[in-house]
């Protein structure tokens, strides 16, 4: 016997609607089978034949079903996606030792760099006298700060994200051998040494310890804007108190950011939020800024305490 099903409406088997395209399939058969004879037999009228039924089987509208089958993931496991790339421990160790290397190789060129502005006398009086030097860094600096965190397809393509880092690098160095102009030796020793306190002792806590702090990410955020409207209005009121709280609070919110930015590069299963192993450029990025912030914030302090 011969039975048509024509399929337009979706259905999903997840949701138990496969029993009805059976039942549909086997009431499809037994009307066919109950119209059957119909079609086979006349009807007699004296001597000539009439069809019972003129109009084709084929014509008849048959009640039809769509079957979709759809292999895309659910958003729990879209979410995991990026958590799996670092199931393998050899692909997580390779990440963070490079992220690691580049880091470094950026915190001592910037360090050098700096100690060229500290040692040369020449070009702080120089630096002191052309403010223009600086404003002419910041346009720089943001657009490639910009391309570097925007555009992801640049941050992959190797050695264009390589370029891009070693001149964000200098620009970021010049920047700060233009603010150690207006601080003495001493001072940018003891925020050296205080940042670097800082910073090994928050890496070692954000690598060892199960709270995930990546789920702050917004309050943060959020935090940050409220940081920089504060600052804005620190333009205009000097008052030593306000900005030694401003700074406390930066160093404090930038020690956070240290603290997520290390799990985001770590990953795993205790952290919601993590980066995939090709996002090595901007881990660095992230950690770098995180750390000059630090010593910039701390930097503050100790010039107040003078």
């Amino acid at each position: 016997m011969k039975m048509d099903l024509e399929v337009s409406e979706p259905l999903d088997f997840s949701s138990g609607d496969h029993p009805q395209l059976g039942r549909k399939a086997a009431d499809n058969e037994n009307d066919q089978s109950k119209a059957g004879p119909a079609h086979t037999h006349s009807t007699s009228v004296g001597s000539r034949k009439i069809p019972a039924d003129p109009k084709p089987k084929t014509d008849e509208q048959l009640d039809a079903y769509m079957v979709q089958i759809s292999d895309e993931s659910s958003p729990a496991e879209s979410a995991t996606n990026v958590t799996n790339q670092f199931s393998d421990a050899s692909v997580r160790r390779a990440f963070i030792r490079k992220v690691f290397l580049l880091l470094t190789v950026q915190l001592l060129a910037t360090g050098a760099i700096m100690c060229v502005f500290v040692l040369w006398r020449a070009l702080k009086v120089w630096i002191l006298l052309n403010p223009w030097f600086t404003y002419a860094l910041l346009p720089a600096f943001l657009i490639i700060f910009i391309v570097l965190a925007c555009c992801e397809h640049i941050r992959h393509q190797v050695p264009t994200n390589y370029i891009l880092l070693a001149i964000f690098t200098v620009l970021q160095g010049l920047l700060l051998g233009t603010l150690t102009v207006f601080y003495n030796a001493n001072e940018l020793f003891w925020a050296i040494l205080s940042t670097a306190v800082v910073t090994f002792s928050l890496t070692i806590f954000a690598l060892q310890t199960k709270l995930d702090f990546t789920l702050l990410n917004g309050v943060l955020f959020v935090s940050l804007i409220i940081l920089l409207l504060y600052g804005i209005v620190l333009i205009f009121i000097r008052s030593y108190w306000l900005h030694a709280l401003y700074a406390a609070l930066g160093t404090i919110l930038f020690s956070l950011y240290l603290v997520i930015d290390m799990q985001m590069m770590i990953g795993g299963k205790h952290h919601y939020y993590s980066l995939s192993p090709e996002e090595y450029v901007f881990a660095v990025l992230s950690i770098y800024l995180d750390i000059i912030n630090i010593f910039i914030f701390i930097l503050q302090l100790v010039g107040l305490g003078r």
